[in-house]
């Protein structure tokens, strides 16, 4: 067995949350009075977390007071309609069943606030994760090694056995950061060539070949 330890992205490798964060969004930029955004343009933009996601969304120019507004409005909405539209991808589950009926370890590290993170896997995928780490206080978010290397603590593995599985150019240079190989899949927020870019030591079109 290659790798006994496998850490997952969340948004766009374990479930599709692009309804989900669409709709937050439009609320937010109709309660403010912005221009609406297409699902497209949204997929765009997630990747560096809820901030950079919101802050990728807004006109450009609005003053501090009117886009921290903007990010509340948004982040209450979004825990309010968390998984209105979300679900995980085909496959993924099973997938991820098979690396714990082999005795391996997972987890997810991803750039969604902690909590959120701990609510959407724990909706979803139980206790099928040993670890779930979302962005904190006091660690750089993603393509930060940071919170890999709080996650392999936590999870009491050897960096060697790991390897970081994920959707987006953020998570490649996460994986490449922390010093880990990175499986990329295609059926996420980007395209191959970006994961080719990139340099993704592999590159999977099916939850199945995780395994």
């Amino acid at each position: 067995m290659k790798y006994s330890t496998y850490i997952f992205d969340l948004d766009g490798t374990l479930i599709n949350t692009l309804d989900d964060l669409t709709n937050a969004i439009n609320f937010a930029m109709r309660e403010m009075s912005y221009p609406e955004r297409t699902i497209d343009e949204v997929r765009s933009f997630v990747g560096n977390g809820i901030k950079k996601l919101v802050e990728r969304a807004v006109p450009i120019g609005i003053n501090e007071d009117d886009f921290e507004k903007t990010h509340d409005i948004f982040s209450k909405y979004y825990v309010e309609h968390i998984a209105d539209f979300t679900r995980p991808y085909d496959g993924v589950i099973e997938a991820v069943k098979r690396l714990k009926d082999r005795g391996c370890k997972t987890a997810v590290v991803t750039n969604k606030e902690h909590n959120a993170a701990q609510i959407v896997v724990r909706e979803f995928f139980g206790d099928l994760f040993d670890v779930v780490v979302g962005k904190m206080d006091g660690f750089q978010p993603k393509p930060s090694p940071e919170v890999v290397f709080y996650a392999i603590k936590k999870l009491s593995v050897e960096k060697e056995d790991c390897v970081y599985v994920g959707d987006s150019d953020v998570d490649v240079q996460t994986a490449h950061n922390a010093g880990l190989p990175c499986i990329g899949v295609t059926w996420g927020f980007r395209d191959r060539e970006v994961l080719e870019r990139e340099k993704a030591e592999y590159i999977i079109d099916n939850p199945n070949e995780i395994k």
